[in-house]
This record gives C-alpha cells, sequence and structure tokens, in this order.
C-alpha cells in the first residue's frame, strides 16, 4: 500500500479537531498503541464529527452506515499521550460521504483513516439532505493547490 500523499500530515488540512485519550490497556507487547484501538480511536472520532456535522440522522429516519475503512499506520504510537484526530470531508456523494482523518500525537501524524459511510432509511439507500450537505461542505478537507 502506497504511503498517503504529504499534505495528509499536515494538521490544518481538516476542519474539526478532537482529543483522545490512550489508555494502558491498549498498549501491545511491544509496547505502542495496537492497531485495533487505533480503529477505536478513529471511530470515536468520526462519531464526534458527526455530531459536529448537525442533526442526528435517527431524528429522520435515516441510519448512516460505514461502508469502508481505509487505515495507515504511519508511525508508533504510544501511551499515555492523548490522540488528536482531525476530521474532514473527503469526498461527497449522492448517497455515500467520505471523512478523511489523521492521527497525531505530539505533534506528529501518526495514522490515517479514510471512512465511507452510506445514507440508509426504511427503502434502502438515501440521498444526503440538503442541510447535511451544507454541513459537509462547509467542513470540506484543505487540500494543497
Amino acid at each position: 500500500m502506497a504511503k498517503p500523499d504529504a499534505w495528509r500530515f499536515d494538521p490544518e488540512a481538516y476542519r474539526f479537531t478532537t482529543s483522545i485519550d490512550t489508555r494502558f490497556q491498549d498498549v501491545d507487547t511491544m509496547g505502542h498503541i495496537n492497531n485495533v484501538a487505533i480503529s477505536g480511536i478513529f471511530e470515536t472520532a468520526r462519531i464526534r464529527f458527526h455530531h459536529h456535522l448537525g442533526r442526528h440522522p435517527q431524528e429522520q429516519g435515516v441510519r448512516w452506515l460505514v461502508a469502508a475503512v481505509s487505515l495507515n499506520f504511519i508511525e508508533e504510537a504510544h501511551f499515555p499521550y492523548p490522540f488528536e484526530v482531525r476530521c474532514a470531508i473527503g469526498h461527497i456523494g449522492r448517497t455515500s460521504w467520505t471523512i478523511s482523518s489523521a492521527g497525531f500525537q505530539k505533534g506528529v501524524c501518526v495514522a490515517t483513516c479514510d471512512t465511507t459511510v452510506v445514507t440508509h432509511g426504511a427503502e434502502g439507500r438515501r440521498t444526503i439532505d440538503e442541510t447535511l450537505r451544507e454541513a459537509m461542505e462547509m467542513n470540506f478537507i484543505r487540500q494543497p493547490q
């Protein structure tokens, strides 16, 4: 797998920031935060980012389902340092979007994560509503020109 583009390691590329504490139980036998724990950290950040975007989808009879996750482990992560996770919208489609995230410890990018989410209702896939689309557009990733 190719290393992510260098701009992905720039905290300023992302619109939303949240801090998540690491736990001693996240440490593996090699002495660093294990990959399953890092996946959970990105999951928590994704949920916080979705709440940042506005209304919870269940209030509208909609479910947001994770369709794909791509994680890149860049550097070792360590306890007890918190993860600063930065998130932004990387892509918006008709019924799905991608959240691009990067996790930092002590100012260094240790991992990136891209999560594709699909919106679903009782009748199947649903088009992203305009209010949510506007919130996503305001949180679009800042790529270099």
